[in-house]
């Protein structure tokens, strides 16, 4: 059983799309779709420095922009209303985003456009910079420690876990008094790792950015999906494309629970794990939490054949894949 996995805000690395820009064509595509989100993909992905792509309203329609490169690299062109998968693709047997990664999954899936998803996730991106612009906020990684304690000392900072990754990382998230209260007097056993983000994102802190993504969505038509796609919410498998949408508008100041995901694909009998560009940061969760299993992350055109290998001998190798047309 194969899985296609996108990452979210923090993955992105400065010049990261430099080597996609040689294959045909995906020059042209990224300019497109920089007319689409009003900002130019090419330069934020080659050129720009870190401190330009760690800004919100730029890093999220550049991950997906990539993630979406990446995907019709490696499965084919992405049309709507859904993928045009190949024949050694057409058995993709679940796709799951990390936090905005989601909404790199949702084209994948078919449930949206890659033009609708990126117009979409610009005014994610815009809002959620504009609601972290309201009040000092941040995150800071919780490394190790006991679960419940950990969770309970968040809770008693003030604070709240708005990333569940699993494999013992869980990402407080609230006002810079509060996660510095929380660095003052840790859970024990646990280090902590601030993250460079510029607000207190699936918290209520970006509740003022839910109502302008939602009347966004509700112009959209979305699509069932194709393929199994699993929500960060509660790691269930979601068939209805306009419930994905809900749930994608109501993440935004909502808990990552990522953990959950991970059980979910281990019920499934996941046998292989591919993560799309930029790459690392989940094949890393799955090399603690999934083992065993073939991983690969999609980092440059060079993992493009070991993908496709991966394809050809995981996918459509369970229940969850032989329903799906081809």
């Amino acid at each position: 059983m194969l899985v296609i996995v996108a990452p979210g805000q923090g993955a992105q690395v400065p010049g990261f799309l430099s080597p996609w820009l040689e294959l045909p064509g995906v020059a042209d595509r990224l300019a497109a779709w920089s007319e689409v989100v009003g900002l130019d993909l090419v330069r934020y992905g080659t050129t720009a420095d870190a401190d330009e792509i760690r800004d919100t309203a730029v890093a999220q329609p550049l991950l997906v922009g990539a993630g979406l490169i990446a995907a019709s690299e490696v499965l084919g062109p992405l049309t709507s209303p859904s993928p045009a998968l190949p024949a050694e693709a057409s058995h993709v047997d679940a796709v799951a985003g990390h936090s905005v990664g989601e909404f790199t999954a949702a084209a994948v899936a078919g449930i949206l456009s890659p033009k609708d998803a990126l117009s979409l996730v610009a005014e994610r991106g815009r809002g959620m910079a504009d609601a972290a612009a309201r009040t000092e906020t941040g995150m800071t990684a919780v490394l190790g420690g006991d679960r419940d304690q950990v969770l309970a000392a968040v809770a008693a900072a003030g604070l709240t876990p708005a990333n569940d990754n699993g494999s013992g990382q869980i990402v407080a998230a609230g006002t810079t008094a509060q996660l510095a209260a929380f660095a003052e007097n840790p859970p024990e056993k646990a280090r902590l790792r601030p993250l460079s983000v510029a607000g207190a994102f699936h918290t209520g802190h970006m509740a003022p950015a839910v109502e302008r993504v939602r009347a966004a969505a509700g112009l959209l038509s979305p699509s069932d999906p194709v393929v199994p796609i699993l929500s960060n919410a509660d790691g269930a498998v979601v068939g209805s494309g306009k419930e994905y949408l809900d749930r994608l508008v109501s993440q935004i100041s909502s808990p990552v629970r990522w953990d959950a995901c991970t059980r979910t694909l281990a019920d499934l009998g996941v046998t292989a794990l591919i993560e799309l560009t930029p790459a690392g940061t989940l094949t890393g969760l799955a090399k603690r939490a999934l083992r065993g299993i073939d991983l690969l992350a999609v980092k440059t055109p060079e993992d493009i054949e070991r993908a496709g290998a991966l394809i050809k001998e995981h996918a459509g190798t369970s229940a969850a894949g032989t329903d799906q047309e081809g």
